[in-house]
């Protein structure tokens, strides 16, 4: 055991430690990438999984995907275009609010029964699992889109061919369709909208089975807000159609809010609000004065 000791490792001594494999060294300095990565087909699965986790979450939640399916909105929207509809804001509030292009569920009788569903069973369950997480519209949902021309205590009226009065103000609707009449003579109207309920209409205003049509129904024509699905903000394709789809100038015009429906309530308020007010005036005042002669007393 010549240069050896009893009990100590034999073995090069140095930077790689006693008894140490030089062969770890070289093991340490391979590049990461040598090592066997999973494979791509097992990850697969897993990255399917988390996008239709995402894309079904966004679908609820975020903004979802409608294909227009009649000309009922042209020139603003054509049939087959798509548009991107936002329901976050619903879910902290929002109500629709006049000059909205909203998507709606069918109040009850609006539209037509759905037809029959595919009798081949993949198709079938490819046009359900699609339409679940959004990528598809459902055969079971009965939706439209319209226009919002008056929310909640609103009186909007239209006689001749126009132009369509909300709160006693003009509408100037540069939207509605070339060679259209704001309103089609045989059906005027008078209505007062409901508290959480809108009127909407069409843009092509003489092809469109909007609220005007629908005045014997209960609900006189109006939507209730709890159907509205969101608010169409973009047209998302074509890409040539590519547009947002922003509210007209003429729906902030002075004067259009129900003045009635807020002044009376503003009015009652200050009424009761004024005895309680000159009650606490008197009071304090009454605190006061005395506080002020023993001041002037020291």
């Amino acid at each position: 055991m010549a240069g050896g000791v009893p009990g100590e490792p034999v073995g090069p001594v140095g930077p790689a430690g006693p008894g140490r494999d030089p062969d770890d060294d070289e093991d340490e300095g391979r590049p990461a990438h040598g090592r066997k990565q999973r494979s791509f087909w097992k990850e697969l699965p897993l990255l399917i999984g988390i996008a239709l986790v995402l894309a079904l979450l966004i679908k609820t939640f975020l903004v979802q995907a409608f294909s227009i399916p009649s000309d009922s909105m042209n020139n603003t929207l054509l049939k087959g275009d798509r548009v991107l509809v936002d329901k976050l804001t619903p879910w902290f509030g929002s109500t629709p609010t006049r000059g909205e292009v909203v998507v709606f569920h069918d109040p009850g009788g609006w539209l037509p029964e759905n037809p029959s569903p595919s009798s081949n069973v993949v198709v079938r369950g490819l046009q359900k699992g699609l339409s679940f997480i959004g990528l598809m519209p459902s055969a079971d949902e009965k939706d439209l889109i319209k226009r919002v021309i008056g929310v909640g205590g609103d009186t909007v009226s239209c006689k001749g061919t126009g132009p369509v009065m909300v709160n006693g103000k003009a509408l100037d609707e540069p939207y509605i369709f070339p060679g259209n009449t704001a309103c089609s003579p045989e059906v005027p109207f008078t209505v007062h909208v409901p508290k959480g309920r809108i009127w909407v209409m069409g843009d092509h205003r003489q092809d469109s089975l909007d609220s005007r049509f629908h005045t014997t129904l209960p609900g006189g024509g109006t939507v209730p807000n709890s159907d509205v699905v969101g608010r169409a903000v973009v047209v998302a394709w074509p890409v040539t159609r590519w547009d947002v789809l922003s509210i007209p100038g003429t729906f902030s015009q002075p004067g259009i809010n129900a003045a009635a429906g807020t002044a009376v309530p503003a009015a009652a308020g200050l009424a009761g609000a004024l005895p309680l007010v000159m009650w606490r005036r008197r009071r304090l005042l009454s605190k006061a004065g005395p506080v002020q002669e023993s001041a002037e007393d020291c």
